[in-house]
């Protein structure tokens, strides 16, 4: 009766640590999917504050990042 009742709770708690591995990996990416919304909101809130402004001339973008000459043109 003990031996039937202690592998009972030893199931039960292997179930309970796949469960909360499993939630834990659920979490994990939802953190991730919010902080990508949060990161194209961002982008977009951009996108809009510089809507009608110049660009940067690929070649100066390039020298100010330190890309030149390593990237080539397109």
């Amino acid at each position: 009766m003990v031996d039937w009742l202690m592998g009972k709770i030893s199931s039960r708690r292997k179930a309970a640590k796949v469960n909360l591995l499993g939630l834990s990996a659920e979490i994990k990416r939802l953190r991730e999917r919010v902080q990508d919304l949060e990161d194209l909101r961002d982008l977009r809130g951009a996108i809009e504050r510089d809507a009608g402004k110049p660009g940067i001339p690929w070649n100066q973008a390039r020298k100010q990042l330190g890309l030149w000459p390593l990237v080539p043109d397109p």
